[in-house]
């Protein structure tokens, strides 16, 4: 009865974390528990660390996405890479990777590189249809890598190392771009010369001249990383850092962001941040309840009844996150279903850390899977499109993406041998 008036709540739009917490206040009291048990339970996410980090990250993408970071990233990339068959093909699909790392938001992306990218393809003898799909399946690839907001919130929700999460990412995620810059690749040998198998002039001193104007922001994502992975900042003070280090850039060397938009762009920042926190912290109380109610491990009973293989499991577990990665935002899906499917898969013998890569690989894939992927109606918004033309044109990268998705699941290897694990 209660979870049916949950399902009511939520089918009349009524927001996630008051369906959740709503859930979680009904069932405590049902069971006779005193209530002020939820509200620990919400508080118990200020004691993690690594929660400072999803704000900060954050608001470094957006003030990035607000100047013109993304214009001189797209410029330089086409100019060294421009001269190679599929090479503006390949450039979409790596800074969609960049600027959606430091966002962690695929809606984003599209929206901040389509007015960019599709133009300039089309213009190079790209079809429309490669075109869309590419921009489309592109604005979520970026997700495995440092400093990912899903990668952090994972982190946070499972209790894992965000550092081992990060290092983690970087294999998969790079056989992710390099998948599809093969395609790209080939692709424009097909378009033969005279379109995008034929690039602007490469010299010396044009990409010289544009690596100078681009290098504040090409900077900063190894930096990043390599302070993490050396130990020399924690996730939380490379975080700060980022802002800082944006702020200082773009709103006083280059002057791209007026100081008086400052406010605008963290109240924006901080309605989706704010909306994520609230939901984990109603989450939190709410996985309480079922951890008390006992319903992972009779999730895992009534699993383990039908499935005894691991791979099975893996391939049953790929399928369900699919479908819930199409349907769901990603916060919400890493805030509702990581609670739930983490002791079933650990009883299977999957490595929470390659579980979260396994998820979040999912999540690339289904913004983008037909019928209700996210990334189909903003795409279909941004460029005008009917969103079945979409559908179309994101199949065959849907399909490459399913390929590495398979080699994610079933080589932990690929995902672990750098966390010495």
């Amino acid at each position: 009865m209660i979870t049916a008036l949950g399902a009511l709540l939520a089918l009349i739009g009524t927001p996630l974390f008051v369906v959740i917490a709503v859930l979680a206040i009904l069932h405590f009291a049902v069971a006779r528990v005193d209530l002020t048990v939820i509200f620990i339970e919400m508080y118990r996410i200020a004691d993690s660390p690594a929660l400072a980090a999803i704000p900060l990250f954050a608001l470094a993408g957006f003030l990035l996405a607000e100047s013109r970071a993304a214009d001189r990233l797209v410029r330089v990339s086409q100019l060294v890479l421009g001269w190679l068959p599929g090479g503006l093909a390949i450039v979409a699909v790596l800074i969609c990777a960049v600027l959606t790392a430091l966002t962690g938001a695929s809606g984003m992306t599209i929206v901040a590189l389509g007015g960019i990218l599709y133009p300039a393809l089309v213009q190079r003898g790209y079809s429309e249809q490669f075109s869309l799909g590419l921009l489309t399946t592109g604005g979520s690839v970026g997700l495995l890598f440092p400093p990912s907001m899903p990668l952090i919130l994972y982190g946070v929700i499972a209790g894992v190392s965000i550092d081992q999460l990060f290092v983690a990412g970087i294999a998969p995620g790079v056989l992710v771009l390099l998948v599809l810059a093969a395609y790209c690749y080939r692709h424009g040998r097909r378009l033969g010369p005279g379109t995008a198998a034929a690039g602007p002039a490469f010299t010396r001193a044009a990409v010289l001249q544009l690596v100078r104007e681009s290098a504040w922001e090409l900077l900063l994502p190894p930096t990043i990383v390599l302070g993490i992975v050396a130990g020399v900042v924690a996730v939380s003070e490379a975080a700060a850092l980022s802002v800082l280090y944006v702020l200082v850039v773009e709103a006083g060397v280059r002057r791209e962001i007026p100081l008086g938009r400052l406010p605008a762009i963290a109240r924006s920042c901080m309605v989706l941040v704010g909306s994520i926190l609230i939901l984990l912290a109603a989450s939190l109380a709410y996985t309480s309840y079922l951890v008390d109610a006992e319903v992972p491990a009779r999730l895992l009973g009534f699993v383990r009844e039908r499935v005894t293989d691991r791979l099975a499991f893996l391939l049953l577990l790929n399928l369900f996150l699919l479908a819930v990665g199409c349907m769901l935002d990603m916060f919400s899906a890493l805030i509702v279903v990581v609670p739930l499917i983490l002791p079933v898969a650990t009883a299977y013998g999957v490595d929470p850390i390659h579980l979260g890569i396994i998820f979040l690989t999912n999540l690339e894939i289904g913004y983008s899977t037909p019928p209700v992927g996210l990334n189909l109606f903003i795409a279909s918004m941004r460029f005008g499109k009917p969103v079945l033309r979409l559908y179309r044109a994101s199949v065959p990268f849907l399909g490459l993406l399913l390929l590495v998705l398979v080699v994610v699941t079933y080589v932990p290897a690929l995902s672990l041998f750098l966390t010495r694990r």
